[in-house]
């Protein structure tokens, strides 16, 4: 009965999601999130920690008060000492604080999203079945951030920037109740696709979007959505439009930043990353922490 009740729940819960008003509702949030006015500031952004469990003592401004506005403390900064990078130059880190959804191998073009679902990896990058040719075999992971984690993402190897391009879509939540429901989510969502060249090989960095997340930034380009951010000035890419103009960026180093909550996902071609054994969907990561290596056969 309780099983049967859930399931109604889940299936009540994508479905409002369907008919709701993605960008118009993002839209909302992007403005709400950047009150400065202390009558809304102060009781908004204590209610949003008070029920998000955010760890203030992490930050390296601990006093929730002293944020301009609600995305300030989105973005907050941690601490210095709080995340130290793996030792081992060879180690792929964590470019997130989050959960691990799901990490494995790409097969037949296609990477898993939830049990018993799977998605193609061309629609992933917005290029068909060809624009992942290259990843065929290899590796990826997908990371999810929560309200209350540290929403700055990181570089989990070096690389040169070589390609930026914004995917227009829907804004459905990324959680484990929609990754379960709705087919080929982080396809269908709003995203942004780096990809990067490492001397041991290329690897992709998608940085998806979610209902309420009210933007994506990296720090080249500063933010990419939303294209109608309302007295942002933002610089937003046009759907699917290729930026050339990028950074070399050390490991370790932020590349971008999510407002509230979404999902990063990494890409490796074949034999250039092994995953750690222990790591299995659920598991806790920490922005820094090594979740895999380099294989012996990437430096050859």
């Amino acid at each position: 009965m309780m099983a049967g009740l859930s399931g109604l729940f889940a299936r009540l819960y994508v479905g409002l999601q369907v008919v709701l008003p993605h960008h118009g509702l993002s839209r909302l949030m992007y403005r709400l999130a950047r009150v400065e006015w202390a009558p809304l500031r102060i009781p908004l952004t204590w209610a949003f920690i008070r029920l998000t469990g955010i760890r203030m003592a992490e930050a390296a401004e601990p006093d929730w008060r002293r944020y301009p506005h609600l995305n300030a403390l989105f973005t907050r900064a941690l601490r210095s000492d709080l995340r130290p990078l793996d030792l081992d130059p060879d180690s792929v880190l964590s470019p997130v604080d989050g959960t691990l959804s799901q990490i494995g191998a790409i097969e037949r073009g296609r990477l898993i999203q939830a049990k018993g679902h799977d998605y193609a990896l061309g629609d992933l990058l917005g290029g068909g079945g060809e624009s992942g040719l290259q990843f065929e075999g290899g590796a990826f992971a997908t990371l999810y951030l929560s309200p209350k984690d540290y929403h700055r993402i990181h570089m989990p190897l070096a690389g040169d920037l070589t390609e930026m391009a914004h995917l227009a879509g829907r804004l459905y939540s990324v959680n484990g109740i929609t990754a379960e429901l709705v087919p080929g989510l982080f396809a269908r969502n709003e995203r942004v696709v780096c990809r990067f060249q490492n001397p041991a090989g290329p690897l992709v960095m998608v940085l998806v979007g979610a209902i309420f997340v009210g933007g994506i930034e990296t720090v080249w380009a500063g933010e990419v959505t939303p294209v109608s951010a309302i007295g942002s000035g933002a610089k937003a890419k046009p759907e699917s439009e290729p930026s050339h103009q990028g950074p070399y960026l050390e490991r370790g180093v932020e590349m971008g930043r999510f407002n509230l909550g979404s999902t990063v996902i990494l890409l490796f071609p074949p034999g250039m990353v092994t995953w750690d054994p222990d790591l299995v969907p659920g598991s806790p990561v920490r922005m820094g922490q090594r979740i895999g290596g380099l294989a012996p056969s990437a430096h050859s």
